[in-house]
């Protein structure tokens, strides 16, 4: 194995017997070496996986599609039907939190039964224990009996155990949606001070959120097979498609709103200048139902090129998309990522409150143009664009979000399709900073003296006289 990796699978796959019946069970049993009695279904097939030491990697794809049984792998507690694996180093894995723990016993007697069930000696865990009570942070609770405790009580002390292993590969399946937001966000520290000291963090969630933030690359998983490796951005839009399309394959065809004539869908806006345009032919595009993105450009509210801005101005993206069948209720927007990938804006037609374009035929060509004011701190951006279909595109003005991101269609997705760079703003002919962090937020800040004490006063309570 290569000293670069902490895991490394190859071929690997896993079969499970499926029995018609109960009695195909004894009968395998007992003459399985002349006939098999089952059929073998294959929750992982030939799965090729290399994961660097140090790296937070993402595990996502559909319910079903195999993440936990080759976590279940990884970690040890399965057996792969033929392949091999290859991890260097010790495991740990927050998969069943609370797993060994006793009812019965405090918190005290839990944090070292359940260490000790982890491989930890009792010395280790003497040495971390504060700090583990202190990141669980239940207070006296800590010498009652765990079960008097709240399920969130319960379900920090179990992390704060886990997350204090000393592991060189670390497996978090669905474990991180513990607590309020303040512990959420404590975990997440640890995570990042975990992967500072050189632990490899293998995450399985369905927030794509947190996957994005949190992880540099990342796996798609469809039907048992890998479908994707790449960075996460480009991994999530293609598990987005892979999800739509199991979605309309088992709901059948949508009713869709009637078809209307082209003649009346909003006129199309200038074309910005050739020289605003980025190149497509090296960007990678998620495709779905033919529909391809075949221009994109950047220019500041007067339709002149740019790629910086000042902090404040407003840039112009304009996307056209060419359409392979006809589609409803279309709409379109774009998602801003700082440096660190997180996603400092994103925000489609649909929520800005324009008009969905009812319909367009085959073939037709789609021109979307959006304005947005860049309040954002200095720095270097990224940015993406994608057009999406709402088949029910009459009652679109009434969706709640649910049901919007359950009835929406993703036809084009292109990740990292441009870069700019936003530099301070510019106030009274000179370079200001109108705000601290990654966002300038409207709203208003009042001064008021409510207490007003004489000034010798002031001056006497701070020479200490009486």
């Amino acid at each position: 194995m290569s000293s670069d990796f902490a895991i490394e699978l190859r071929n690997v796959s896993k079969a499970y017997p499926v029995y018609k019946q109960r009695e195909d069970r004894l009968m395998q049993l007992m003459f399985g070496w002349a006939k098999t009695y089952y059929t073998p279904f294959w929750a992982l097939q030939d799965i090729e996986l290399e994961i660097q030491r140090g790296e937070s990697f993402g595990l996502i794809g559909r319910n079903g599609s195999g993440k936990s049984t080759l976590l279940q792998i990884i970690a040890g507690t399965l057996a792969p039907t033929s392949g091999t694996v290859d991890i260097k180093g010790r495991v740990g894995a927050l998969l069943e939190l609370g797993a060994g723990f006793n009812p019965e016993f405090s918190g005290r007697e839990n944090v070292f039964l359940n260490a000790a069930i982890l491989g930890m000696s009792r010395r280790e865990t003497e040495e971390r224990f504060d700090s583990i009570a202190a990141f669980a942070d239940i207070g006296e609770f800590m010498d009652n009996p765990v079960k008097q405790y709240s399920s969130g009580m319960f379900m920090r002390l179990a992390f704060a155990v886990q997350a204090h292993v000393a592991s060189d590969v670390l497996i978090i399946d669905e474990a991180l949606a513990v607590g309020d937001v303040f512990f959420r966000q404590k975990c997440f520290r640890r995570l990042s001070q975990l992967q500072a000291d050189g632990t490899t963090i293998l995450l399985v969630s369905h927030s794509m959120g947190e996957v994005e933030q949190h992880c540099e690359r990342a796996a798609v998983l469809d039907h048992g097979r890998v479908a994707l490796v790449s960075d996460t951005s480009r991994a999530i839009k293609h598990y987005y498609l892979l999800e739509q399309k199991e979605r309309l394959r088992t709901a059948g065809a949508l009713p869709v709103a009637a078809p209307t004539d082209d003649a009346d869908a909003p006129p199309a806006f200038a074309a910005p200048p050739p020289e605003a345009c980025l190149p497509l032919d090296h960007i990678e595009q998620f495709n779905a139902f033919g529909a391809k993105c075949v221009m994109l450009a950047l220019t500041n509210i007067d339709n002149e090129p740019r790629r910086v801005f000042r902090a404040g101005e407003t840039a112009v993206v304009t996307h056209d998309y060419v359409l392979g069948e006809d589609a409803h209720g279309l709409i379109a927007g774009t998602v801003i990522h700082a440096e660190t990938g997180a996603i400092a804006h994103g925000k489609n037609s649909w929520q800005a409150g324009a008009p969905v374009l009812p319909f367009a035929r085959a073939g037709a060509r789609v021109r979307v143009r959006q304005e947005i004011r860049l309040d954002l701190a200095a720095g270097e951006y990224t940015f993406e664009v994608g057009l999406a279909s709402l088949p029910h595109a009459a009652d679109a003005e009434h969706m709640t979000v649910a049901e919007f991101d359950q009835m929406r269609v993703r036809l084009v997705q292109t990740p990292i399709a441009g870069a700019f760079q936003v530099i301070w703003a510019e106030q009274r002919g000179a370079e200001a900073l109108p705000h601290y962090g990654l966002a300038n937020l409207a709203g208003e800040v009042t001064l008021s003296l409510i207490d007003a004490p004489e000034r010798q006063d002031a001056v006497s309570v701070k020479q200490g006289s009486t």
